[in-house]
């Protein structure tokens, strides 16, 4: 039990920073580790040995975060006040101007784009394990993975694939 513990207890960075990757909003990233966590201990009799215990929390982070999104849609949301930014702000550094860019451009991506390149690109996880956590096959993850940065690409201005031409 204890290991167990000691298990998901070194996951809990990890965690945090991908649900904040998601939700974008430090308070609902919390809570939602935080609901993870109480499941998984709650449910520690449904967990199987023959996988990593990190990957089993991801799991139930992603499908406690796709019930949130589903539960909000269905009441509606509202516009928190500090999420409105300050007209009179000055623009930050240039490095922090092009990481709030790629923030919001992966914002724009769609549920499964977006969940699939957080998981890789975020958290360095492989394909095998991303796309397991995600419950898709292999492919399905690279095309998602492909389509995302496609789009991440477009969306911050870099330039796409060089262009090669035949020489005769």
């Amino acid at each position: 039990m204890q290991d167990f513990l000691d298990q998901i207890e070194a996951c809990v960075p990890a965690l945090r920073r991908y649900a904040r990757a998601l939700t974008r909003n430090i308070d609902l990233a919390d809570d939602l580790v935080q609901d993870c966590l109480e499941r998984a201990i709650s449910r520690r009799g449904l967990f199987r040995p023959s996988g990593e215990v990190r990957a089993w929390l991801f799991t139930i982070l992603v499908n406690l975060y796709r019930n949130s999104l589903r539960a909000t849609r269905r009441h509606g949301t509202f516009l928190a006040m500090d999420a409105i930014a300050e007209p009179g702000t000055p623009a930050p550094q240039p490095g922090h101007i092009a990481l709030a860019e790629m923030a919001r451009a992966i914002e724009t991506l769609p549920l499964e784009q977006k969940e699939a390149i957080l998981l890789v690109a975020l958290e360095g996880l492989p394909y095998a394990e991303a796309a397991d956590i995600l419950k898709i096959p292999l492919g399905t993850l690279m095309s998602r993975l492909g389509r995302a940065r496609a789009a991440l690409r477009l969306a911050t201005g870099n330039p796409a694939e060089p262009h090669l031409r035949t020489v005769k």
